[in-house]
């Protein structure tokens, strides 16, 4: 703006101190150099864009770059033609050339004599007049094709309609060069992407892309479909219209809500067609359905609406996208699997598979569609893997928060901890010689029960019973397994632990070690030792609740001693047990 400033008075000054200039002409003052130097080289750079650049010294060491001579109406014109496919600066402005002296550009030119032209003009070709000399035709190769001048190239430019520019920016995006909206209009970030992509190429950087660069940009846009085989899919019994990559893919099964779509050949893509009837309650079942799938891995984004959601994640094995929305009592969606580290391609399968995904028609996939699967498991949803946790132990509530005592085994290397696969947790510490972790819930809670810990030595070959997950959540509540107190002391003589005689499962490490008045007397270990070795199907440990108290006191946790009352039945230990009682599991 301060250049702006400068130009207006030594225009003005000029007007002021010499006469104007014979001839009625208007020009568009685009810039202002302080050099004859940057001079030159900025009316250079111009000439290769326009053919009517002049450069005139308007005294006081400041020199001029201005496009005419044209009528005055015509220069104005030009200037807001010009300003607004951002081909000169901002604040260009018409001048009457009055301020313009001795011209340095085009060299030993006077242009200021020459008929100003009443509308921008373009430099046609000059007919050749050479004279027709005979020749005798040899078969060579075609001459490769001659590339447009910068003038040339903005008026084919100028033929392009929005659709056609926005395509433009998004394959100057998909390269890497632009980063602003996709909109079709060629601003100065549209400039300076084709600049950058014309540098990238070796091309002159003129910021007007020529035919043959934007087909090269073009072809390199839509060469990452080829061998994809993108193709419409109409799929009567679900009611969706959508492209896929058929190349890819194959139909494999109906099993509702999902259309199955197989990979060929293990490639690792996958696509699923999503149609039920439904309701904002279904949808939402859906959604949360959705993320306890393999196939739509923990880490990415998640966006649910009113009327629909969007699913991503990606892990070290896939990346997965799911849409889908409620319309007309239906819910209809697709989901895409693809392998990690194949960005680009997936990319603009989903925008394919995005602008032509519609939903047609009144129905939805029957529940009574496909056959039974002979492959079917507890842990399959409609055919697909619900995701497991690296380990599940047990575990069991120490206090009135919340807070949960389980097995070291079970929360090492979990980049995720959570309790009965709903609540998320952290490890408040851990005892790796008594083998021993604290977890403390990142949300209160509010156990229905809690231990009461033994504080009187048991009494060896008394019945005992450990609550646990004994089959790692498969049967979705705990199990009471009933056996004996074996010994007070480990094999070796440790009085920190207890020698249980109890056909207890590796889901059941870390689970409360009862006696019959319900107290805590221990929590189970592992059954498999740290040196490796397994302990026969009916023997396993318990770290004793004394040393269990000690630790946990040490850390900052009150504990509840128990008042023993008459021996329970076994329905009402049971209960006391499943209520305690925490499956705990670690994800990765």
């Amino acid at each position: 703006m301060k250049q702006f400033f400068v130009w207006v008075f030594l225009a003005f000054f000029a007007v002021l101190s010499g006469p104007a200039d014979a001839q009625q002409a208007s020009w568009i003052q685009i810039e202002a150099q302080p050099s004859l130097r940057q001079g030159q080289a900025r009316a250079r750079a111009y000439a290769g864009v326009f053919e009517n650049v002049n450069g005139f010294s308007i005294g006081s060491g400041w020199y001029a770059i201005a496009l005419g001579p044209f009528t005055t109406d015509a220069a104005e014109a030009h200037r807001v033609q010009l300003r607004q496919e951002n081909l000169i600066p901002r604040d260009s402005f018409v001048v009457d050339g009055a301020a313009f002296r001795q011209q340095f550009w085009p060299v030993g030119a006077d242009t200021r004599s020459q008929t100003p032209t009443p509308a921008p003009v373009e430099t046609t070709q000059t007919p050749d007049t050479t004279p027709e000399v005979a020749v005798v035709e040899t078969p060579v190769a075609p001459p490769p094709p001659v590339d447009e001048t910068p003038r040339e190239a903005r008026k084919s430019e100028a033929l392009l309609d929005r659709d056609e520019r926005k395509l433009l920016q998004t394959a100057l995006q998909w390269e890497g060069f632009y980063n602003s909206a996709i909109d079709g209009a060629f601003g100065r970030g549209t400039r300076g992407a084709m600049a950058a992509y014309q540098a990238a190429l070796g091309y002159d950087e003129t910021g007007v892309l020529t035919t043959k660069q934007r087909a090269e940009l073009l072809k390199s846009y839509n060469a990452i479909l080829a061998g994809i085989g993108m193709a419409p899919l109409i799929e009567q019994a679900a009611g969706i219209e959508i492209n896929i990559p058929t190349a890819l893919v194959e139909f494999e099964k109906y099993e509702p809500p999902f259309v199955h779509f197989r990979s060929k050949e293990d490639n690792g893509v996958r696509v699923l067609l999503i149609s039920q009837v439904g309701d904002k309650s279904s949808l939402f079942g859906l959604y949360d359905i959705m993320q306890t799938l393999a196939i739509v891995p923990t880490e990415g984004e998640r966006n649910r609406r009113d009327n629909s959601f969007t699913l991503t994640g990606q892990d070290a094995d896939i990346q997965s996208y799911t849409y889908a929305a409620l319309k007309g009592g239906m819910v209809k969606g697709f989901t895409l699997i693809w392998p990690t580290g194949d960005e680009k391609r997936r990319t603009r399968v989903i925008e394919e598979m995005k602008a032509s995904f519609k939903p047609f028609g009144e129905t939805a996939l029957s529940d009574t569609l496909g056959e039974a699967s002979p492959d079917q498991r507890i842990d399959l949803l409609a055919g697909l893997e619900i995701r497991k946790p690296t380990i599940s132990r047990s575990g069991f509530y120490v206090d009135a928060g919340g807070r949960v005592l389980t097995t070291i085994e079970a929360v090492q290397n979990c980049s995720r901890i959570s309790l009965d696969d709903s609540y998320d947790a952290e490890v408040t510490f851990m005892d790796a010689d008594l083998g021993i972790a604290l977890l403390t819930p990142l949300e209160p809670l509010s156990p229905t029960n809690h231990a009461n810990f033994r504080t009187a030595i048991p009494r060896i070959n008394s019945e005992v019973a450990v609550s646990g997950y004994a089959y790692e959540g498969v049967l979705g509540a705990s199990t009471m397994t009933f056996g004996k107190l074996g010994d007070i002391r480990g094999l070796k003589g440790e009085v920190e632990l207890r020698r249980l005689v109890v056909a207890a499962q590796d889901g059941d490490a870390g689970g409360p070690v009862f006696d019959m008045t319900g107290s805590v007397l221990g929590m189970l270990l592992p059954k498999t030792q740290a040196n490796g070795q397994r302990l026969p199907d009916e023997v396993s440990f318990a770290i004793s609740s004394e040393a269990m108290g000690a630790a946990l006191s040490e850390n900052g946790v009150t504990i509840s001693a128990s008042h023993p009352g008459g021996a329970l039945t076994p329905n009402d230990l049971t209960t006391i047990g499943t209520d305690m009682t925490v499956l705990v599991s670690c994800w990765n």
